[in-house]
Formats: structure tokens, C-alpha cells, sequence
């Protein structure tokens, strides 16, 4: 089974396809194999005049299925259909072009569409983490987003929250990781103050890749900023118990109503204390997917 990606090379979009094609290759009985192409190398003119030849000179072996991931991604992808008839197409979000052009359609409960045949709902994007259940005692990530178009960056809320995680946690090891969104002066106010003695910051920009997916893994329970929706699903996802820092809403949307859903289903909680976060979440939403497809 072949699958082909058409990329707008986005990392969070490449991740939610990685989800897909590894949480088949988990599950099928046979060998699933995973090829990229770039969208902006697909000409829409030559895909239009290659339909139905079942052969295309970027894409390396016939496809089974065509994701596609970005709102630039999905003609091309439903033109690269068109060239490979018996290949299923599927994108993971909500499509800018009608849910019956494609075979089929996988997005998070909070875009508001509803389960259909060829539409599959899912908590949260998917995500390429499984719970390897390597989880260490009393090591704690905090995970620092950044100001968003539904979220004002609070310096004073934050640092607050931090203080509190650490009085909390004594005897926790506490690592901190920012974002590329994380404000650049906040590590350095953090820093003024004696609690950060207590943490092992490690700043975005000095974490290989793969580093924060890695501490998931070991860590037992994780800090979010409630503005990175992603690495909340991610945490969950890694089998963490997940705790939520408050920053200001700029306004209430879908997304926003999600993050107040998990916490109204008390899979995520805003308390400061690791043994009063509820138990971890069983979340294996790539595993459903998947298995839905096969």
C-alpha cells in the first residue's frame, strides 16, 4: 500500500499526515510505504491534461491514497486523483471544496462538521506520538506557546503559573521549553526570579528536532499554554496527565470551545498540582483512523 503527500511544507500539516501513514503502517497487515510531493511543483494545468494516465513524472510509485494537508495542498491533491482514478483522496481538515470530492474527509470535532460516510471526526489533529509508556515519577514539562489570533501573551499570568507548578511540585524535576511564538524577553524575565532556579530551561531554538516528543515520553505530567492546541492533543496523545496555563482570549471560537470542552470532560485540568491533574487520557485518534481506513 502506497501512499503519496501533497505537501505545502508545513511542519504541524506533515505532522498530522506522519500520524496517518504511521498509525497505518502500525496496523495493516501489509507493507505501507510514504512519498512526498511539493505542491507547488504539481502544475494544475499538466494534472489536468494527465488525467486518468496513472502515471505522473514526480511520483515515484502508483498511490493507494493521496493526503493532502493545507488549503494550497488540496486542489492538487483532487487533480492528482483525477491522474490516479483507483486512489482513494483524503485531507485532514476542513476542505475549501465540497466533502464529496473526496474520498475522504478527517477533521477535529471543532470545525463544526458532522460524521458522514466519507467524513471522519476526530478529537483534536492527528498527531505521529503513541504512548511508548516510558513515563519517568515526578518529571514535569512545562511547554510555552505564544501570542495567536484568538490569544493576548501575558507575562505576569504565566510567570505566575510557573511559580505556582513549581511550589506545587517540590520534588519534581521540572523541565520548561518555549515555542517559536513564546515572547523573545519572557526566559529573561523568568530568570529574575528565584523560582527558575528550580527549572531546566531549554529554549526552542536549542532543541534538536524530535526533542519535545521525546520529553513527552518520559515526562509523567505536562504543562500547556492553552494557546497551543496541538501540543495539548499531543500530550494526551503521549499518555501524559496534562494541565492547562490560562493566558487572555482575544475571543471564544471553536477552537477555544475545545480547549473548554477537555476541560469541562476533565481530561485536562488548570489546578498547579501534579496529584490533583486527572489520570491520563487514552488517546489513540490516528490508531481510529486508521483502523476506519483499512
Amino acid at each position: 500500500m502506497h501512499i503519496v503527500y501533497v505537501t505545502d511544507g508545513k511542519a504541524g500539516h506533515r505532522s498530522q499526515a506522519l500520524g496517518l501513514y504511521k498509525a497505518m503502517q502500525r496496523l495493516s497487515t501489509q507493507q505501507v510505504t510514504f512519498e512526498e510531493v511539493a505542491a507547488e511543483s504539481l502544475s494544475a494545468f499538466n494534472l489536468f491534461l494527465a488525467r486518468g494516465n496513472q502515471q505522473h513524472p514526480l511520483i515515484q510509485q502508483t498511490p493507494d491514497y493521496i493526503f493532502s494537508v493545507g488549503s494550497q495542498t488540496q486542489l492538487k491533491a483532487l487533480l492528482l486523483g483525477q491522474v490516479f482514478p483507483k486512489a482513494k483522496t483524503l485531507v485532514l481538515m476542513k476542505p475549501k471544496f465540497p466533502l464529496a470530492w473526496f474520498d475522504y474527509v478527517v477533521v477535529p470535532k471543532h470545525d463544526g462538521i458532522t460524521a458522514e460516510n466519507n467524513v471522519i471526526v476526530t478529537e483534536g489533529a492527528l498527531n505521529p506520538i503513541v504512548n511508548e509508556k516510558r513515563h519517568q515519577s515526578k518529571r514535569i514539562l512545562i511547554a510555552l506557546g505564544g501570542d495567536s489570533k484568538r490569544h493576548k501573551w501575558n507575562d505576569a499570568k504565566v510567570l505566575a503559573a510557573i511559580e505556582k507548578i513549581v511550589q506545587d511540585n517540590k520534588k519534581s524535576d521540572i523541565i520548561l521549553t518555549t515555542s517559536r511564538r513564546t515572547p523573545k524577553q519572557f526566559l529573561t524575565q523568568l530568570n529574575t526570579h528565584s523560582f527558575a532556579a528550580k527549572l531546566q530551561i531549554f529554549p526552542v531554538e536549542d532543541t534538536p528536532q524530535g526533542w519535545i516528543f521525546e520529553q513527552m515520553q518520559l515526562a509523567e505530567a505536562v504543562w500547556v499554554t492553552e494557546d497551543s492546541v496541538s501540543m495539548i492533543y499531543e500530550a494526551l496523545t503521549a499518555g501524559c496527565k496534562v494541565g492547562l496555563i490560562a493566558i487572555d482570549r482575544l475571543k471564544q471560537d471553536r477552537i477555544t470551545q475545545s480547549v473548554d470542552f477537555l476541560l469541562q470532560q476533565k481530561q485536562v485540568s488548570q489546578v498547579t498540582s501534579s496529584l490533583h491533574l486527572p489520570k491520563a487520557a487514552q488517546f489513540k485518534e490516528a490508531d481510529r483512523v486508521a483502523a476506519i481506513l483499512l
